[in-house]
């Protein structure tokens, strides 16, 4: 386990990181890149969608552009500072502090699940998945975004000490361990040379 896949220390480094995501996060994950993983679940303006890991608000804001209501959730007290600065507590955004392991809503609530940048921080990613599975509606769809794993063994070392990293053989061990028969999986890029996302989109099982 890497020493961000540990709550405290995450919630340690997001007080720090919080000052300066803002600026850092478009390097690594940008607004084109948000918008074609937001492609991938075919909104609609009524749809009810949950971003686990909302952090400051990045792919809040880019969801917005497609539905009226998003539910914003991340541990991080920092973060979420950011993000009601932009958004307000009374808005189209609804807030909640709380942990992807134990996501705070009934079961089959929303019509759409979404995190990026979050998972790498998960302690038990399968178990979180399974609760995207469990608070997302009979055949809607989860997409998640994390740090694709590095092809070079000096970087795969480093990764491996700070979080999770983790390529399509191991999404697809993840996925599956969760319940899911139906995903798929995309490399995006911000640029050549630039770290790689892996995002998965998995279709909740029909009941």
């Amino acid at each position: 386990m890497g020493i961000l896949e540990d709550k405290g220390r995450a919630r340690l480094f997001y007080k720090y990181l919080s000052q300066v995501y803002d600026q850092i996060n478009p390097f690594i994950w940008n607004e084109q890149m948000r918008d074609e993983a937001i492609g991938w679940l075919d909104l609609s303006p009524e749809d009810r969608v949950l971003d686990i890991g909302c952090g400051t608000g990045f792919a809040t804001e880019g969801l917005l552009n497609e539905v009226e209501t998003v539910y914003g959730l991340d541990q991080s007290a920092h973060q979420l500072e950011k993000a009601f600065a932009k958004f307000g507590t009374d808005g189209a955004v609804k807030f909640h502090r709380g942990d992807a392991e134990r996501l705070p809503f009934k079961d089959d609530t929303f019509d759409a699940v979404w995190s990026s940048g979050s998972i790498e921080y998960w302690p038990n990613p399968v178990d979180a998945i399974e609760e995207c599975r469990r608070v997302a509606k009979p055949g809607s769809k989860v997409l998640i975004v994390g740090p694709d794993y590095p092809k070079n063994g000096v970087f795969q070392r480093m990764a491996d000490a700070i979080m999770l990293f983790y390529d399509e053989a191991e999404a697809d061990r993840m996925f599956r361990e969760a319940g899911f028969e139906e995903f798929e999986h995309h490399i995006q890029q911000a640029r050549p040379g630039s770290p790689r996302a892996i995002t998965t989109v998995a279709k909740v099982p029909e009941e």
